[in-house]
Order: C-alpha cells, then structure tokens, then sequence
C-alpha cells in the first residue's frame, strides 16, 4: 500500500501536463502511485498520459468515456486509491521539488491527522511568483496537531482541495465527494476541515500553483460564477445534517457573503448584465441561512437593494480617489515642509562634527558603515554618529544608537549639515552633496559579477536598473574603499566617476583577520549546534537569468544528510531573497525539524561566517570575505556557464578558485565524503586567493578610515604582501 494516491483530473492541459507529472514523478520520495483521469479531454492529453503510464508502472490511467466536469473526475479516481493518503493535484500546476518527503515526515511528526494544510505560491503565466500572503497562519499552528475549533484562522487559508493531504480512511468514513460545479472545492473543504478530528501544518511551499492567463474560471466572465451559490447551499445542508457542527453557521454565514461579495466586486468575474442578478440571488441566501449574530458592517448591503449596493460602491470608489487625492495633496505639502527645512540648514555652515551613516538601504547598524562607525566611537568622539535606519528596523537597533527615519524631518535636518556621508548603497538621488561634504563609498564587497556601467552590455541583468541614475549618484562619492587591487580596477571601470580609490580593506573584515577561537560561539549556542560540530555553511547568491533569482541547486535535506554525523548544515540565503518564496521551498520547515541551521535573518553575518568551518557557496560576494579566516572555501559551480552569460563576470571563478570546485551534486557530496575539502591542494589554492583579494584586509581598515579620512591623519597603508606567482591585475571578462 503506498503512503500517497496522487490524483489528477486531466482536461485540456497538454501544454501543462507534462510538467506536472515530471513534478511528481520526479519526487525523491517515491513511495506513491498516480491515478490520472482523462475526462474525455479533446486534445493530446490521454495520449500523453498512456506514455506515461508506459514508462512509469507507478501511473495509472483512467479514460472517462464522457466529460464529467473536474469534481466528479476526482470522484472517479477516488475508488481506485490504494494509498494512505488522497493528494488531489491539477493537471497544470506542478509539486515543487522535495514536496512529498516534506508531507511524509511532518504526517509521521504528527501521527497521522485527518487533514494536513501545507503552502503554496501562485506562478504567474507572464513568470512572476507570489507565496501565499496567509503564510503565517501555518507558522503558527503548532507543532501538534489541532481542530478547526482551535486553531480557527486555518479556514482563512484559500479553500481549495490541492494545498492539503486527506487520510483516506477518514475520507470514506465521512462520505466526502465533489459535487458538479466550477466552485466544487468549497463543499468539500469545509465538511473536511470543520469534521476533522486532527488537523496537521505544513509550512512549506509544496505546489506551484499555475495562474494561467486563459482557461481558468477565476480569469474568465460569465454566468459560471453563479454556481458559488448551489456550493453553499451544499455546505449548509452538510453541517444541518451533522448537528455537532451547528456552532459553526454563523461563520459559514458570514463567509458565504464576503465570498459572493467578493465575486461580485471583481471587474471580470460577472457580465454586467448579470450583476444584479447576482447581488439578489446572494441577498436571498443570506436572509435564508441568517443567524442571531450581528450582521457585519461590511455585509450590510446585502440587507438593502442593489440599488442602494451600487451607491455604496461609487461611494466608496469616490472616496477612495478623493482620500488618495488627500494623501497626495498632504505628502506634497509635507515635502515642501520638509524641502524648506532642508534649504533652511543649507544656509547654515556644515557640522564638521556630524556623520551621517546607512547600511544596505538602510536596514540596521551593519556591515562596513557599521564597522566604521564603531571606530569613530573611539578614535573621533567628537564626532556625532547618526543613522538613517527603516521605521521597521528600528526595534533591532542598539540601545545606544542615535537614527532618523528616511525622508523625515530628523533625516533632512542632518543630511542638510552633515560633514560625513558613510554607506554601502547609493544615498537617494534627491539627496544633495554640499560642497565640503565628504561621501565615503564602501561597496558591498570584492566584485565577481558585472556592475555599474559594465551592465550596460547586459540587458538581462539590469533588468529594472536604471544605470544612468546610478551613476549620477556615484558622482557624489568622494572615496571608494577597496580591499584589494582587483577591487580597483573593477570600480574604476564600472563606476566612471570623479571619486579617489583609498586602499584601506574592508573595515567590516577587521573581526574576521582578527578571529579568536570561540568568537562564533554566541551564534552555536543560540542554534543549539555542539560545540564540537563541525559548521558547513552554504550561501548562494541569485542568479539574475532566473526570474525571483532564486534556484535550489540541490536538496537542503539530502545535502544535510551526506555530511553525516559530526557536521551541521547552516544555509544562508541572499538577502534579496529573505523576503520571497525561497524561504519557503523546505528551508523554514527543516530548520524547524533541526535537518539544518536557517541563518537568512542574522543581522550580522561577520557572526555566521566565524561559527562556521567552512563555507560552500556558488558564486558569492562572501566568499571574498570569508577568505580571510583562512578556512576551506567549495565553490559549487553547476551553472556558472549560465551564470556567466547571462550577468557577466570580471574572472573565471572556476579557474581562479579560493578551494576545490564542484559542478554537480556528487561531486560536492563527494569532497565532504572523502575528507578532499580540506587536503592540502584545498590550502594552497586557498592562499592563492587570500593573497589576491585580502590583500589590504589586515584587521585595521576601520580605524584607518577613520583616521585619514575624518580626523585627516596621514595616510596609513595597509601591508599589501607580495603577489603570488602568476596573479594578474588585470581584468578579464565574459
């Protein structure tokens, strides 16, 4: 008996469904069948699926002799079922990779529940993704299982059949099928969520759910949309024939209404002809299954006309136009406010006392401004330290730091005056650099992929990047920090413009040249990692051909898995992708189970970077940096020939490697297998590299900044060891 029944209604996708059963078929969990059925689709899709059933004894195929509609298809898989578990998959969306194990081990964490709600992120047709805005709701379940009663909010999730597992046990005691209808899913959620005895959470994406632009009923006008009323109907009859879920009419009550209110908002669901209509069948149902609660403000309409619904709705629209025509009129009349104080404090002479720092768009006290930042502190405390810091930021800030909101009038006040200008990212454009100011640039670390005026070769990559305006920006830069001759050359390429190259090292690396033993052990005891573990750290970066920028080059838990015993696995993803739906393709969720060390939100990863061992990234800035702990660097490099082309890098980083390169999963599991990651040839090409790019590192870039760019000391170089043999200062290109 397999663990999960796999069944999937097929009806005219043979553009999609290819993709779909590769999705399954090519799951590393594999103890599962398929039952696809061909509801008499009308173009390839049944052949398609007998070769599929040819190849793969895990297929099975189920011809319908007539069309019966995607419900009832689903009811025609069902008898054939064998496994524990029902997972209903449309035939044009697709599993993501890793999505079946992640289901078997969380039923088998929760001992088998009735239902099990896992994630999903929509996948546009035009290429974009978007994970499911109510993700949290599945982060906060638990890690037990719980009932619809306790954990109500779980109904708030998108009511639809294919972000959940069904034990099908439980399925057949309860009867549950899927009426005729395009809203079918609806009478068969609810009954199954609201029966169940033990829900189970998933927070991981395991569906890419397929937003096509035609051929699905949320994107096409017409009177189908009435049918969301007999589904309702269905699922009171439902709850009135099962009198231990009466508690529930009032919310069922109140959700019929938002649902259909919703429907009937939408520009392109309903004719217009048949709104009215619409709005009066609804009204009919709500007076019907009304209930002693008080009716919400916003349902209210439905006690009235849609006459008097229509009204509210111009209402509404006008006053959202004329609240947006406010809003503007005040945020004019706020940058005039705040344009007159910065002109005001322009008249006053520049604050030879006054700094002024930012750190990736403003993000927190971090990196190189950061590092700065503390050297003044002790060098130059005369000298006054503010940062321009996100309002959402804030709550992380040191207790003793001094900050300014962007755009307020704190933050007018002191980039009006301000001598000292410190960042890692361009200032906004409508910043002005007075004369006397000194701006000092200090990049984000040693470049490897194209940047500034070399993108311009490169369409793809500078997608969205308005080049021109970049560099009109770094025109204002007085000082570009670099850690090495390399940097030099790139930046003075990339960024044409009137600034000085100052050979000082990176000043947020002064802690890594200077590391002790245990200065990591903040970060392992708050992971819980033993303290004689070895730390594999694995930082990707994005790759700018793929939309979203992300890519998972290989399986997390496999990965975690071959280093065996010994060795944690910590994963540190770009911050460009923290936010997106990268998080959660399994990464959230294995952090969770222990399979591995999530470190994407620490603030500071100088701290991830000395807990760790070695590090394994593709082609990351951070490599750069981590070279200067002198510890084993892999550079996993399966796509670089893609990497390369699409965004265009300043050297071949497989032929100029700080450690042993592997381009395919076995070969990366076979360096940590064999022990190969750390031999001798792993050090030597390590020290190759340090001497190329940690060149002016030597644990006193901070301080140097500070003393000969603020306090005007004079200059004191960084010690610049003799360059190996055969290194270049040139730059080649791809």
């Amino acid at each position: 008996m397999p663990r999960f029944s796999v069944i999937v209604p097929v009806f005219k996708v043979q553009g999609f469904l290819g993709e779909c059963l590769d999705s399954v078929l090519g799951q590393s969990y594999a103890d599962f069948e398929v039952i696809a059925v061909d509801d008499r689709s009308p173009d390839g899709c049944g052949a398609i699926l007998d070769e599929y059933a040819e190849r793969d004894p895990r297929v099975r195929v189920l011809h319908l002799p007539e069309n019966v509609g995607l419900g009832r298809a689903r009811n025609a898989g069902m008898p054939y079922a064998t496994g524990d578990y029902l997972f209903f998959l449309d035939s044009d969306d697709t599993l993501t990779p890793g999505a079946l194990r992640a289901i078997a081990d969380r039923l088998e964490e929760t001992r088998d529940p009735d239902v099990l709600v896992f994630d999903y992120a929509r996948t546009y047709w035009w290429g974009g993704t978007r994970r499911n805005v109510l993700a949290r709701v599945l982060a906060e379940a638990g890690e037990g299982t719980f009932t619809a009663a306790e954990h109500p909010e779980i109904l708030e999730l998108l009511m639809v059949v294919w972000n959940k597992v069904y034990r099908r046990e439980y399925v057949t005691a309860h009867g549950l099928s899927f009426p005729p209808g395009y809203y079918e899913d609806t009478p068969w959620t609810f009954p199954a969520l609201l029966s169940a005895g033990r829900i189970g959470a998933l927070d991981r994406i395991c569906v890419n759910y397929r937003q096509r632009r035609q051929g699905n009923i949320l994107s096409t006008t017409s009177r189908k949309h009435f049918d969301i009323h007999d589904q309702y109907e269905r699922v009171f009859a439902y709850v009135d024939s099962h009198p231990e879920l009466a508690r529930w009419r009032p919310y069922l009550h109140r959700k019929m209404g938002e649902h259909c209110l919703d429907i009937l908002a939408k520009p392109d669901r309903l004719p217009a002809s048949d709104k009215g209509e619409f709005f009066r069948r609804t009204a009919e149902l709500f007076r019907r299954y009304r209930t002693q609660e008080p009716v919400p403000d916003q349902l209210r309409a439905l006690q009235s006309g849609y006459v008097r619904y229509r009204a509210r709705q111009r209402a509404a629209a006008l006053g959202g136009a004329l609240g947006r025509r406010g809003e503007q009129a005040r945020a004019a009349a706020a940058g005039r406010v705040k344009s007159g104080w910065s002109r005001a404090h322009a008249l006053r002479p520049l604050d030879p006392d006054l700094a002024v720092y930012s750190a990736f768009s403003h993000r927190g006290v971090l990196g190189d401004p950061a590092a700065i930042h503390r050297a003044a502190h002790e060098l130059a405390p005369h000298v006054r330290g503010v940062w321009v810091v996100r309002e959402d930021q804030v709550e992380h800030l040191p207790p003793d730091i001094e900050y300014v909101l962007p755009g307020s009038l704190g933050y007018h006040r002191v980039t009006a005056r301000a001598t000292y200008f410190v960042n890692n990212v361009n200032w906004p454009g409508n910043l002005v650099k007075r004369p006397g100011s000194i701006h000092i640039h200090t990049h984000q670390g040693t470049p490897l992929k194209y940047m500034g005026a070399d993108l311009l070769g490169r369409p793809g990559a500078r997608y969205g990047v308005d080049v021109p305006q970049m560099l009109r920006r770094a025109d204002r830069w007085d000082y570009s920090l670099v850690a090495n001759r390399h940097s030099e050359l790139v930046w003075d390429r990339a960024y044409p413009c009137r600034f000085a190259s100052v050979r000082t090292g990176s000043p947020r690396n002064d802690v890594l040249v200077g590391a002790q033993p245990g200065d990591g052990a903040a970060f392992r005891s708050r992971h819980g990692i033993p303290e004689d573990h070895t730390v594999v750290l694995y930082a990707p970066t994005r790759r700018d051909h793929i939309r979203g920028g992300h890519a998972d080059r290989f399986d997390l838990a496999r990965f975690a898995e071959d280093l065996g015993a010994g060795r944690t696995l910590v994963v540190r993803l770009h911050p460009s992708l923290a936010e997106g739906p990268a998080r959660g393709l399994g990464l959230a969720e294995l952090d969770r189970r222990g399979v591995l060390v999530d470190a994407t939100d620490e603030a500071h990863v100088e701290e991830v970077m000395l807990a760790s061992d070695v590090l394994v990234t593709d082609y990351s800035a951070l490599m750069f940096d981590y070279a200067n702990l002198d510890r084993p660097i892999v550079v996993h490099a399966d796509d670089w020939g893609a990497f390369a082309a699409a965004r265009g890098a300043y050297f071949d980083i497989t032929a100029d490697a700080p450690g042993h390169v592997s381009r395919s999963y076995r070969e990366l599991a076979w360096l940590f297998a064999s022990g190969n990651w750390r031999d001798q040839e792993s050090a030597r090409l390590r020290a190759r590299f340090r001497a190329r790019f940690c060149e002016f590192d030597d644990g006193q870039a901070a301080r140097r900044v500070v003393r000969t760019l603020m306090l005007g000391e004079p200059d004191v170089p960084a010690s610049i060891p003799a360059p190996a043999a055969g290194d270049r200062d040139v730059l080649t290109t791809r």
